[in-house]
C-alpha cells in the first residue's frame, strides 16, 4: 500500500516540529514538506501535490481560507486540513465553504491529526468531535433550504459553482474570468439560477446567496 504525502503547513516553529513527529511516527504516514507561510504552503502543494495538506488556519496576517479555494480553483487532487485554535462556527463554515475537508483544533492536534489525515485521504471529511454539532447545523440548514427551495436540486454543475462564487463575494467578470467564460455565459447562467429560484430584483441573487451560504 503506498503512503499517505502530506505537507503541514504552521508559522509556530516548535508547534510545527511536534506535529511534524508526530505524524511520521505514523504508518503509512510521510510528511514530504513544511511550510510556514501561505505562500510556502502554495508552493509546496502545487510542486508536490501531496495528498494531504494540512495548514493552520491563520499563518501570520495571512488566511489560509484563500488558499483553500485555490487549491479547489485549480482542481488539485489535494485534500486541505485546517488546524485553528478557533472553535468559532462563522470561521468553520468559511472553513468548509472554502473546499476544506477536515477541521481539527489545535488543542487535540496531537491525538487527532493522524486519524483526520487517513480519514479524509480516504476521501472523507473529518472534524474535531468537540464542535462536530457544526455539520449537524450546517446539515438542518441545508434542509431546510431545500425545503424553502426544492429547485436548488435543479441547478446544473455550472450553475452550482458559479453561485459557490457568486458567495465569496466574486462578479460576474470575475466569475468569467475564473471560469474562462464569456460575460454574457455568466450573466445567462445568472438568469436561469434565479428563475429556478424564483428570485427577482435587482441583487436578489446576491441577497441571496450571502444569507444563505452556509447551507449551499
Amino acid at each position: 500500500m503506498s503512503e499517505t504525502r502530506i505537507i503541514i503547513a504552521d508559522d509556530h516553529p516548535l508547534f510545527r516540529r511536534g506535529l511534524v513527529e508526530t505524524v511520521r511516527q505514523e504508518r503509512g504516514l510521510a510528511v514530504v514538506g513544511e511550510a510556514e507561510s501561505v505562500t510556502e504552503a502554495w508552493n509546496l502543494i502545487e510542486g508536490l501535490k501531496p495528498d494531504v495538506a494540512v495548514l493552520d488556519v491563520e499563518m501570520g496576517t495571512e488566511s489560509s481560507v484563500g488558499l483553500a479555494r485555490r487549491v479547489r480553483e485549480a482542481a488539485l487532487p489535494v485534500r486541505v486540513v485546517f488546524l485553528t485554535m478557533h472553535k468559532e462556527e462563522s470561521i468553520f463554515n468559511e472553513a468548509i465553504e472554502a473546499g476544506a475537508v477536515g477541521y481539527v483544533l489545535k488543542d487535540a492536534a496531537a491525538r487527532e491529526i493522524a486519524d483526520a489525515i487517513r480519514v479524509t485521504a480516504g476521501g472523507n471529511s473529518y472534524v474535531s468531535p468537540v464542535i462536530s454539532s457544526y455539520l449537524l447545523r450546517r446539515a438542518a440548514r441545508a434542509s431546510a433550504l431545500l425545503r424553502e427551495k426544492p429547485r436548488l436540486e435543479q441547478l446544473t454543475p455550472a450553475e452550482r459553482k458559479i453561485l459557490r462564487l457568486i458567495a465569496e463575494g466574486k462578479t460576474s467578470k470575475e466569475v468569467a474570468g475564473e471560469l474562462s467564460i464569456s460575460y454574457r455565459t455568466v450573466e445567462n447562467h445568472r438568469a436561469n439560477i434565479c428563475a429556478k429560484l424564483g428570485l427577482s430584483g435587482t441583487n436578489s441573487l446576491l441577497r441571496f446567496v450571502l444569507e444563505h451560504r452556509s447551507s449551499l
